[in-house]
């Protein structure tokens, strides 16, 4: 059974057009199971910021791995692989067709391709990660440029959390640390994947409307109720864009108008690097929502 992957920058749609292909695949007399692929969706309570489906909005069409992580718990890529994976084949299982639907590159490439993941070990992790604090990111990069130079060079003296991640592969295996993609030119299964797209000003109108929209419908008070979840204790869900603007609000440090702005900015930004992402991906012609459907009904039924 082909496995059909809506991706793509965030405010291209995808979330619309995977229910529409649930919708037909249900109309062709079949059932559709959605797997979310968004990073900050797997966190209960961030709603607002993420533009996550109300349960009305999902139309009664079942959705896994969203909700399922507090806010103070990190998300690892190499766990959310094995959970889509297991969900997806769960789904199959119960003959209903798989959508994957979200953003984040990484985490849709650990489900479509071969990916294997870095040895880690807890230890070795927590004794670098207080190296870090001690003498931060640059001295971290010099470590790495000396036992790796072109990870060094890949990952920049900035992203201390990478540079961590990185040392720690090293010292555990010795070898260089891979820093490129999984391997996109085959795909671990058989694969159907749209790769939603909006033509740049357009898409630059939507996010800045969005983003205003995150306000009226009320994010500062959502941030609120995070930050009493335990968002500041974590490091993924903090980095979800809009929440550390609206706690900066709350605290006096920027106004409002100055929260959105900085919001708006860095989402033109984030929806580049989703671009640059996914425009390496072998995607299928744009179809509508009735032909997707389909043409996965199809793969069943063979």
């Amino acid at each position: 059974m082909r496995l059909i992957a809506v991706v793509g920058a965030t405010g291209t749609g995808k979330t619309a057009k995977s229910l529409a292909i649930a919708d037909e695949i249900v109309r062709l007399g079949a059932r559709a199971e959605i797997v979310n692929c968004d990073a900050m969706q797997l966190y209960r309570g961030m709603d607002i910021g993420t533009a996550k489906a109300s349960v009305e909005e999902r139309r009664g069409h079942p959705h896994h791995l969203i909700d399922v992580l507090e806010p103070w718990q990190d998300a690892a890529v190499a766990a959310y692989r094995d959970a889509a994976r297991r969900a997806i084949a769960a789904i199959e299982e119960r003959g209903a067709v798989p959508i994957l639907v979200g953003g984040s590159g990484l985490y849709a490439s650990s489900v479509l391709y071969a990916f294997e993941f870095p040895a880690t070990d807890a230890a070795v992790r927590a004794e670098l990660e207080a190296d870090l604090e001690r003498g931060g990111a640059a001295a971290m990069h010099e470590r790495l440029r000396a036992l790796d130079p072109a990870a060094a060079a890949a990952i920049g003296p900035h992203n201390g959390r990478r540079l961590v991640r990185a040392l720690e592969a090293v010292t555990l295996t010795g070898e260089p640390f891979r820093v490129g993609l999984p391997d996109e030119r085959a795909l671990a299964r058989p694969t159907i994947i749209q790769h939603e797209r909006v033509e740049r000003a357009g898409l630059v109108r939507r996010l800045d409307e969005r983003v205003e929209r995150m306000w009226r419908d009320g994010i500062v008070d959502e941030a609120r109720a995070m930050r009493a979840a335990g968002i500041e204790r974590g490091t993924t869900a903090q980095q979800a864009i809009g929440y550390r603007q609206a706690l900066d609000q709350l605290d006096g440090l920027v106004t409002e108008a100055d929260a959105i702005a900085a919001t708006q900015a860095l989402t033109r930004r984030y929806a580049r690097r989703q671009v640059s992402w996914f425009q390496r991906y072998p995607a299928a012609p744009p179809a509508d929502p009735a032909a997707l459907a389909r043409a996965a009904l199809a793969s069943l039924e063979a």
